[in-house]
């Protein structure tokens, strides 16, 4: 469908990501800022307790640091080191110890050999070089009518979408570590509230799958219109 010479179904496109992208995002913060104001009782940081979990789990050599931002959060098998907000390596409520514990469950799964984790790890420099020059050959193929140029546009684009499904299970399973911790640790943490928290972040790649989806099949038909 074209509007005065632009694709009306692009800019839908364009319109269902951004919603799915704002709606998931406040939701989560709606949820980490909810659970951030209930203090973890006796537990302590989200950095001690993810030291805690991770040394009770074969993951001691894992290092923990700081890292600047909100929900900035993250686990990286390069340095092997937990990279935790300010608000989540000092703070100790329940939203604060959930998601370093969610962290510490990516080191847990590299100490392990979790499966789709190294899948998804193997998958990384091959999308971060597929999402530099997907673009660049499907724009060229479209304004120059090159159907080679835009299948293999197609082709390149599809591996951020495996990629994507490939994470959630990870993101799903670090969850679960998580919870399953805390509630055997005996801390006497609000699960309920750690489980909502993480259920929201688990949100954001649900949105960046149906997302990633959506711009396959959009880009499948301008394929098939050539």
């Amino acid at each position: 469908m074209y509007i005065y010479g632009f694709d009306g179904a692009y800019f839908l496109v364009v319109i269902v990501c951004l919603a799915l992208g704002w709606a998931t995002q406040a939701y989560i913060n709606k949820t980490y800022a909810r659970w951030s104001l209930v203090d973890a009782s006796s537990t302590g940081t989200g950095a001690q307790v993810a030291r805690r979990m991770l040394d009770e789990n074969g993951a001691s050599a894992v290092g923990i640091a700081r890292t600047s931002g909100h929900l900035s959060d993250f686990y990286d098998p390069r340095d092997n080191r937990l990279h935790l907000s300010d608000e989540n390596y000092d703070g100790g409520s329940v939203a604060s110890v959930a998601v370093a514990c969610h962290e510490a469950g990516h080191a847990v799964q590299t100490a392990k050999g979790y499966l789709p984790g190294c899948i998804r790890t193997a998958l990384v420099p091959v999308v971060n070089i597929t999402q530099r020059v997907w673009g660049i050959l499907f724009f060229m193929g479209f304004f120059f009518e090159m159907v080679g140029f835009l299948r293999l546009a197609l082709v390149l684009f599809a591996f951020s979408v495996i990629f994507q499904f490939v994470t959630l299970p990870v993101e799903i399973d670090a969850s679960r570590r998580a919870v399953a911790y805390l509630g055997h640790a005996g801390m006497g943490l609000d699960q309920r509230g750690a489980r909502k928290v993480l259920t929201a972040a688990a949100l954001t790649y649900v949105a960046a799958a149906l997302m990633s989806v959506i711009q396959l099949l959009y880009l499948f038909g301008q394929t098939e219109r050539r």
